[in-house]
């Protein structure tokens, strides 16, 4: 059993830990809900405690149905919801404050300041990312402005504040380890990706000691070794990435102009740009997809806010679909000649629009509109957006031709009409692979490689196997009226 590989895999709403073999085959799972917290409209918040338990119990979870122990154990990887931020003491490992989550919207006063101030072109042009709540620079801000006492302990070196990988290293190694890897560093609005380094400038702006902050390391590094007490035995971590670049990494996009998309709540794309950081002019995040042996891979990314969202406001707000899997079902018995639209701007529009404001319309509704037109309208809503993604990257990077393969994974790509009426409106081929946990086999292979139990890159990248690819078969008078309605919908949706 030596040689296996155990993934961490904490997410927005739960964790998870996979047990890989050898073969790079799951052999073992556990996953755990944790709970959510909202203590003010927009604000999303999580108890690090329970996220640290649950991350514990999974992975012994794993292992017990891996009929595994520590000892068969390689390396551990870890991947992350990305901009969820902690700070805690660096005596005791306790925080100071609840997780204040990715989704949470209550900095959004502080980025409305500092675009009033003009800065966001130069925090756009170091970080690569735009001034929004979504961020985590802003909300350790918050942390350290709002919980007493917090400014003046930081000054006196006894706060630590990191993301959640920053945060299990640290409980994992007990203590032993404060560090991250440059793809979680790259969502802070802190680190300047360019110099691969935290930025000075930027610091003083938002007010954070660079000493409370993590080492940024390399995506496949040493990250020390579990405590022994934890599973029984040490194991090194050797593999950390926030969770859209592991899905990059698991669906083995390592060439320029790969690009992948994974449809869960909502949607990220990401468009390796290889080592060109390409400084978008439409709008779309330029960050770092990975960062191996001191070499840094660029993407350009779009994040949508609402996809399989919408499949769940079918279900759960007005009742049209019983399961979410019936959606592609009743999408295939709409009538043809009604264009219905749904831009669901239910929390505004993320990328390339980035409307705050925004809010969810229909649009060409009939007496004869019904569950059917909803449903189509609802898994149309998520091939226009990816549309609009794959135009603004197109318009940003030279580089890459019109005949890109998009790579997909995440919960909706289950759905053949869903993935069909994608690859219809991108007018682009849609790859979907046999192995839809991509997020953790990246986060494994950072790891697996790293310990050499697993293949380089080139070799990785020939074991990815494709279960289906979708091509476009809508015609092209019929994509582009299709088209028009929609930017039309959302042109009327915009605030």
């Amino acid at each position: 059993m030596a040689g296996l590989v155990l993934a961490i895999d904490q997410g927005t709403t739960s964790s998870r830990a996979i047990v890989f073999d050898t073969a790079m085959k799951p052999i073992g799972t556990g996953q755990q809900e944790f709970t959510q917290h909202f203590p003010a409209s927009g604000w999303v918040e999580h108890d690090p405690d329970e996220i640290w338990e649950s991350v514990v119990a999974t992975c012994k979870t794993a292992l017990k149905k891996a009929k595994s122990t520590a000892a068969d154990v390689s390396a551990i990887g870890i991947t992350n919801q990305r901009e969820t931020v902690v700070i805690w003491e660096k005596a005791t490992g306790k925080p100071i404050h609840n997780a204040i989550v990715w989704q949470d919207r209550r900095t959004a006063p502080l980025c409305q300041k500092l675009r009033k101030q003009g800065l966001e072109p130069l925090f756009s042009r170091k970080t690569g990312l735009l001034l929004d709540p979504y961020f985590s620079g802003t909300k350790i801000a918050w942390i350290l402005d709002k919980v007493k006492g917090a400014r003046r302990r930081t000054e006196k070196g006894e706060l630590l504040a990191g993301t959640i990988d920053s945060f299990l290293i640290w409980r994992l190694t007990g203590g032993k380890v404060h560090a991250t890897d440059a793809t979680n560093a790259s969502r802070t609005l802190v680190y300047n990706i360019r110099t691969n380094e935290w930025d000075a400038e930027l610091l003083k702006i938002l007010r954070i000691p660079a000493a409370m902050l993590p080492e940024v390391k390399d995506c496949a590094d040493d990250f020390g070794v579990t405590d022994k007490k934890l599973f029984g035995a040490e194991i090194p971590i050797l593999g950390v990435a926030g969770d859209q670049q592991a899905a990059t990494i698991g669906q083995a996009c390592f060439e320029p102009g790969m690009m992948k998309s994974t449809y869960g709540t909502g949607c990220f794309a990401l468009l390796n740009t290889g080592a060109d950081m390409v400084r978008s002019k439409n709008r779309l995040l330029t960050t770092i997809a990975y960062r191996l042996n001191g070499e840094t891979t660029y993407a350009l990314e779009g994040s949508i806010f609402v996809a399989g969202a919408a499949v769940q406001w079918l279900r759960d707000g007005i009742g049209v679909i019983g399961k979410a899997e019936h959606s592609g079902v009743l999408a295939a018995k709409a009538d043809d000649t009604q264009n219905v639209y749904l831009v669901p701007a239910f929390v505004g529009l993320g990328a390339p629009h980035w409307d705050a404001e925004a809010r969810g319309a229909i649009f060409g509704l009939t007496r004869n509109s019904g569950p059917a037109e909803f449903a189509r309208a609802a898994l149309e809503s998520v091939a226009y957006q990816t549309r609009d993604l794959l135009d603004a990257m197109r318009k940003d990077w030279k580089g890459g031709s019109k005949q890109t393969v998009l790579r997909v994974d995440g919960g909706m790509v289950a759905s053949d009409w869903t993935m069909q009426r994608l690859a219809d409106i991108l007018d682009a081929p849609v790859d979907r692979p046999t192995i839809l946990e991509t997020t953790a086999l990246g986060a494994a292979w950072l790891a697996g490689s790293r310990a050499g139990v697993w293949p380089k890159a080139k070799a990785f990248a020939k074991s990815w196997a494709l279960d289906h690819r979708f091509k476009p078969q809508m015609d092209e008078t019929v994509r582009a009226a299709k088209l028009k309605g929609w930017r039309n919908a959302v042109k009327r949706t915009l605030s």
